[in-house]
């Protein structure tokens, strides 16, 4: 029964959301981390970054609100805030490499008990290599948040003691958003900080590779009548 309880792509996404602290500038990587502008707490003050030369960044756009020269770094209609800004490459890019983002929130294939980030080639035989900015926000943002399913479509764990895949930066990712749990990396390794509920630890640590600690009793991830998530 546990495998099929865990938060969707939307729902991880609307929890990093919440997450993030009051007056942050945030670059959304590609894929799931996209979502993230779409549940942005309205009484914060959030400065969303993409990689191809936007500062500002709204939510998605749809209907009428679609420009097709206005997109995010995966190509999707996006609006812009007041007072954004649009730029070259160049000029996004010294953004990113010279420590001015405080997050990153990017998507993984895996993700290291240290902290090693893998996310832009697999062992694949159709995979096509696609790495973009990821290794320059790996480095250059303060701290990087990543999204993922716990598990690949074929249930080999993507949390692992050491990543098998090429690394797009070592010892980089600060916390570990999942369908079942938020992970926090830490000298001392993971530290589970919230699980979903129903999820016990002895089945997260089934499901995962590495090995997981709880110094103190993980939060409980509950989802409201309109199904969002929340902490417990």
């Amino acid at each position: 029964m546990q495998d099929t309880i865990g938060l969707t792509r939307q729902q991880i996404a609307q929890l990093l959301a919440s997450d993030i602290p009051d007056g942050s500038i945030v670059n959304l990587g590609i894929g799931m981390p996209t979502l993230v502008g779409d549940y942005l707490p309205t009484d914060k003050d959030i400065l969303l970054h993409s990689e191809n030369g936007i500062l500002g960044m709204g939510p998605a756009a749809s209907g009428d609100n679609v420009d097709p020269d206005l997109i995010n770094a995966s190509r999707q209609p996006i609006t812009l805030l007041d007072g954004a800004s649009i730029t070259e490459h160049t000029v996004s890019f010294a953004m990113m490499r010279g420590g001015h983002l405080d997050y990153a929130v990017l998507g993984a294939f895996q993700v290291s008990a240290s902290g090693d980030l893998a996310n832009w080639k697999t062992d694949a035989a159709d995979a096509i290599p696609a790495v973009g900015g990821a290794m320059d926000l790996a480095v250059g943002a303060k701290q990087v948040l990543v999204t993922m399913e716990h598990r690949g479509r074929d249930g080999t764990p993507k949390v692992l003691r050491q990543c098998t895949y090429p690394l797009t930066g070592k010892g980089v990712v600060t916390r570990i958003y999942t369908d079942l749990a938020v992970i926090d990396v830490t000298p001392g390794g993971l530290n589970v900080y919230a699980m979903k509920a129903g999820i016990s630890a002895a089945f997260l640590r089934s499901v995962t590779d590495a090995p997981l600690n709880f110094p103190q009793t993980p939060r409980v991830i509950v989802l409201d009548l309109a199904g969002a998530p929340r902490y417990a």
